[in-house]
């Protein structure tokens, strides 16, 4: 089964010869100059603005200004890097009910209602009802403050649009409707940036309801904490998870051409350094391995993948699954979080914190350091390389602790500074919750066994911090991303109905 949007967004990424794309985010210093990202789906975001219509009679000038001003938030919202359905100015509840309908068709991912000055609720609550999307109403007035000294009535509803939010909040609460707002001016900065955060928001929120997340292989055994209901999955973000056989991925690996994995080779060296435990076979191998992992992805129109198999004697499955790193870190540091262990909802949680701009490498605890006040944190398996702090290094390991296999691994520690460590919770309803913490990843001396390890100072005592952690109902895998991201993630769980959870003891 092919999707061609999916294909053709993979295909144009690492080249199975060259590897001479270039990145659009991920810097040379990581190795992104071989890196291109993927193009994800634009959000979608209907736009709506109106007034009273029994206004523009009495107060001739009024329309033209708000409709300037309607013109000037679509520009600032394509501005978001968003696709924006505006569907113009509506001045009473028979235009409101056409609009209602033009964004209902379009099937938008948020729904953001403009209130340039007083108008009744029965003009947007159809709207919110139809369009099956969250919707955001700003209030936007031209400037700062009025002139108050020369404004007339007709200037002053211009300025006017916080007159009908509580009314608007009164009527979607009782109809049922979640309700968010923004108030502030036209060229308000703080008013665009949390516009922006809900944009980014509905646009996480659209990669998960559009998503098809691949799970291939088995549970890990024992892990009772990672085995997922794959109906809780849609049920909670919508989606699709497509079950997969590591034969799929054997089959296309067997076809891989020795040039094809020759020039996969090439790509490794140019963005890994690579150590002296590198052995060749097993580089060329676990090229081969990410050749036939990107026809996978594409084949299947994968957005994430999750995946683990034991295997047995170093039989076939067995290698496939010892040499999944290097390509399921090829593959996350262009946009499709791959994890292993099976973890279906980290490699969601990876998705969300990467759409999100932070990357999101798999994660689990390593130890703890009392000396320093740090957390020490990381995973053997795959990585997001471009969040790493300097050229990640690729480790030949004899064996791989607690697995099967044998072959390389990637080792890095995450860019300093401010941290999010995220991670979905199921609970006993099978809702799922967000956990989340911010922290800084900070110097100190590091592990060098082929693993990520970063070190976190979450500016606490760290046991007080893993205990607390550990009470929010989170797995043992979770993703840890650039930048402090609490935000946007508080914005994402409102927008899908997801609990949240702030770790800060």
């Amino acid at each position: 089964m092919t999707s061609s949007g999916t294909s053709n967004r993979i295909s144009s990424g690492i080249s199975s010869t060259t590897g001479s794309a270039t990145s659009q985010n991920a810097g040379p210093e990581n190795g992104g100059g071989a890196l291109p990202r993927i193009t994800p789906r634009r959000v979608k975001v209907g736009l709506v603005a109106g007034g009273l219509g029994a206004y523009w009679p009495q107060f001739p000038d009024l329309l033209p200004q708000l409709q300037r001003s309607a013109a000037r938030v679509s520009e600032r919202m394509r501005e978001l890097d968003a696709e924006v359905v505006d569907v113009g100015f509506i001045s009473d509840a028979e235009e409101g009910a056409a609009a209602a309908e033009r964004l209902r068709a379009a099937g938008c991912d948020l729904i953001v209602g403009f209130l340039t000055t007083y108008m009744t609720a029965t003009m947007l609550v159809p709207i919110a009802q139809r369009s099956g999307a969250p919707v955001l109403l700003i209030n936007l007035q031209p400037t700062e403050s009025m002139e108050h000294a020369t404004f007339d009535t007709g200037q002053w509803l211009a300025y006017c649009g916080a007159c009908p939010l509580p009314e608007m909040a009164n009527a979607f609460t009782r109809c049922g409707i979640p309700f968010r707002s923004v108030s502030g001016y036209l060229e308000d900065e703080r008013a665009w940036q949390r516009i922006g955060r809900w944009v980014r928001a509905a646009g996480v929120r659209a990669a998960l309801r559009h998503g098809r997340h691949g799970l291939m292989g088995h549970l890990y055994p024992g892990m009772m904490d990672v085995a997922t209901d794959l109906t809780l999955v849609s049920a909670n973000f919508g989606g699709h998870v497509e079950v997969l056989e590591f034969d799929d991925l054997r089959v296309r690996t067997e076809k891989v051409t020795d040039a094809e994995a020759a020039g996969r080779v090439n790509l490794a060296r140019e963005v890994f350094e690579l150590a002296d435990s590198v052995n060749e076979e097993d580089l060329a191998w676990a090229a081969r391995v990410s050749v036939g992992l990107d026809r996978l992805v594409e084949d299947f129109a994968l957005d994430s993948l999750a995946y683990y198999h034991r295997g047995l004697d170093g039989e076939i499955h067995e290698r496939l699954g010892a040499g999944m790193i290097l390509g399921a870190s090829l593959l996350t540091a262009r946009g499709v979080p791959a994890a292993g262990e099976y973890e279906l909802r980290t490699s969601l949680a990876m998705l969300i914190m990467d759409r999100l701009g932070g990357g999101g490498s798999f994660t689990e605890f390593q130890a703890l350091d009392f000396a320093r006040g740090h957390v020490e944190m990381g995973h053997d398996g795959p990585a997001h390389l471009a969040i790493s702090s300097r050229r990640p290094l690729l480790r030949g390991l004899g064996v791989y602790h607690g697995k099967r296999g044998w072959g390389v691994s990637v080792e890095f520690d995450v860019t300093r500074g401010p941290v999010t460590a995220f991670g979905l919770r199921q609970a006993r309803d099978g809702s799922y919750g967000f956990v989340v913490s911010e922290g800084e990843v900070v110097e100190g001396p590091l592990l060098r066994i082929g693993n990520t390890t970063s070190r976190v100072d979450f500016g606490c005592d760290p046991g007080e911090w893993t205990d607390a952690w550990s009470a929010g109902g989170i797995s043992h895998h979770w993703a840890l991303g650039t930048g402090h991201r609490l935000a946007d993630l508080r914005a994402v769980a409102d927008l899908i109905g997801a609990d949240i959870t702030h770790v800060q003891p």
